[in-house]
């Protein structure tokens, strides 16, 4: 049976993930602030939280992130920015993936196929920003980004079969979104949930350090 690790399991992508790849026929371990005390916003918890844990796992899949880390709504306008709404948007939604990367380096397989998938976001490609705004959760989303490419192209060296890569999920009808969703078309969290797990189970290592949307159409960085 294959094995899954989901990092913000309790959130509502991250809950209906859990589900589809349960439904897939997946072992999976969820963990999540709510349920476990997991922080990601704190390397220690993460570190405390991951070592727990026995691999390999097939896929580790990280559903974590924040629009209003701090209370901080996204910004209208440069006049808007703070340097506390910059830090704590970079702190969940960038550092916290990539010290679960860090930590969860050692629950992947080296010697057989395996993803790690961020939960990433289209308003983080610099090539697709044409309105602009947003701008700590874009900056944010963008250091992911880089985050993991870069990671991806060490894990060639070392992990020749994963596949490492930033996923959007599309607008999902979530607590999350519920203020912002304005005219964009939302779909189910279930929905987005299976559309994300048939992408990740298309994707191989050829496809390692790359940015793909819900239908598996890669997104420009």
């Amino acid at each position: 049976m294959k094995r899954a690790l989901v990092i913000g399991a309790s959130g509502g992508i991250g809950t209906a993930v859990t589900l589809e790849l349960r439904t897939k026929g997946y072992d999976v371990t969820g963990l999540s602030r709510r349920a476990d005390g997991l922080d990601v916003t704190d390397e220690a918890s993460i570190e405390a939280a991951l070592d727990q844990l026995k691999g390999p796992f097939d896929v580790i899949f990280v559903a974590t992130g924040a629009l209003e880390p701090g209370g901080h709504a996204p910004e209208k306008a440069v006049r808007e920015v703070s340097s506390e709404a910059m830090e704590a948007a970079f702190r969940v939604n960038a550092v916290g993936p990539m010290l679960v990367l860090k930590h969860g380096l050692r629950l992947l397989p080296k010697d057989a196929p395996s993803v790690f998938a961020a939960l990433s976001a289209r308003v983080g490609s610099i090539g697709d920003n044409g309105i602009g705004g947003w701008h700590s959760y874009r900056a944010s989303k963008t250091a992911l980004n880089q985050f993991i490419h870069g990671a991806a192209i060490e894990m060639k060296r070392t992990h020749k079969q994963a596949t490492t890569v930033c996923l959007h999920p599309g607008t999902v009808e979530t607590d999350f979104t519920a203020k912002y969703a304005g005219r964009n078309k939302t779909v189910p969290a279930a929905e987005a949930a299976a559309n994300l797990v048939r992408v990740i189970e298309s994707l191989g290592p050829a496809q390692t350090g790359r940015f793909f949307d819900y239908a598996g159409q890669e997104i420009p960085w």
